[in-house]
């Protein structure tokens, strides 16, 4: 198989990438990655000379329909993805999870060239402590412009899928967490700080839940759905990883050896959703896959074990994140707990 993985350099994707390698020698892999600012080609290091990289937008017509072109099947994980980024400037958002989505569907149909699509949970919005965990059946109801813009590509897919015929399937997954993740985000940002002596940072009371799963299991997932799932089909990817934040900061810190409860509150996120779950009951049943990181301490430890090691990696993106944030107005605050 020759596969084409936007992305490549991110988080998941960069994952994605150097398990497919290792686990998938036939496969002849190449990445078109914009190295935006969560793009890093240094997470290809492991697998640099068994990789084809290109640096190019989802978006260029032209360039994706080269690619596109000489490939078996497009595996497509190019998002921009971080809510705060979203309120402050929709566009980025628009740009690539939108038009370069379309983009991309334009050359899949045009060279008859397998397509999945990586997508998230947040596009049915949040539930209620007591609701029912989000299935394929769920209706869409997106509540930032992050969410709203993947709701979007992921009814393009669809569309594209029964209007004209384009071999494709969709995933939604839960929060990913693992290796090569950004200082940006929740889990990476709790460790990286506590590595640098500084307490962590919860949003309000942390009492929003989120379903966690390890990055290397969202990837096996989606190697199951590309070789085995059922063209047109949607499949929600979770690991019965309900945890509120709070819990999760306080698991970060006793993995320390800290106090569970030496952490600070800032404001919370604007909209910031309450709960998400997955029922990946379909995932399961159909294609057999289950998780093997079931206990998330054992993967956390894993995960922190790795910013230990890799203090290189992060490092010169630290200082500029967290200015970000202070930038956006966090502040620390008495919640009412």
């Amino acid at each position: 198989m020759r596969l084409l993985v936007t992305g490549g350099a991110g988080f998941i994707g960069a994952n994605f990438v150097q398990q497919t390698v290792l686990e998938h020698p036939d496969v002849t892999v190449t990445v078109l990655d914009a190295l935006t600012y969560a793009g890093n080609r240094a997470s290809l290091d492991p697998v640099a000379g068994r990789v084809n990289f290109v640096h190019g937008d989802i978006a260029d017509l032209d360039l994706v329909d080269e690619l596109v072109s000489g490939v078996d099947a497009v595996v497509h994980f190019a998002a921009e993805s971080h809510n705060d980024n979203s309120l402050a400037d929709p566009w980025p958002f628009v740009q690539t999870n939108i038009v370069g989505t379309f983009s991309l569907l334009q050359a899949v149909r045009r060279h008859e060239v397998r397509f999945h699509h990586v997508s998230t949970d947040e596009v049915y919005g949040d539930l209620e402590p007591d609701d029912a965990a989000f299935d394929e059946t769920t209706a869409y109801n997106p509540s930032s412009p992050y969410s709203a813009t993947k709701a979007s590509s992921d009814l393009l897919v669809r569309a594209w899928t029964r209007s004209f015929g384009v071999r494709a399937t969709i995933s939604n997954c839960s929060n990913n967490y693992g290796p090569y993740q950004h200082v940006e985000k929740f889990i990476p940002r709790q460790i990286t700080n506590l590595i640098g002596g500084v307490r962590p940072r919860l949003y309000g009371a942390g009492h929003q839940v989120r379903d966690w799963i390890h990055v290397d299991d969202h990837n096996r997932a989606v190697w199951a759905i590309l070789e085995r799932g059922r063209i047109g089909q949607t499949y929600l990817i979770g690991a019965d990883g309900e945890l509120d934040n709070k819990s999760v900061v306080r698991m970060i810190l006793e993995a320390f050896d800290l106090d569970p409860d030496g952490f600070d509150h800032v404001t919370d996120r604007a909209g910031h959703d309450q709960r998400y779950a997955i029922d990946a009951t379909l995932l399961r049943t159909e294609l057999g896959w289950t998780p093997r990181y079931r206990d998330f301490r054992t993967g956390l430890a894993a995960t922190i074990q790795w910013y230990r090691d890799n203090e290189p990696w992060w490092r010169p993106y630290k200082a500029s994140a967290e200015r970000a944030y202070a930038a956006a107005g966090e502040t620390e605050i008495n919640p009412v707990l």
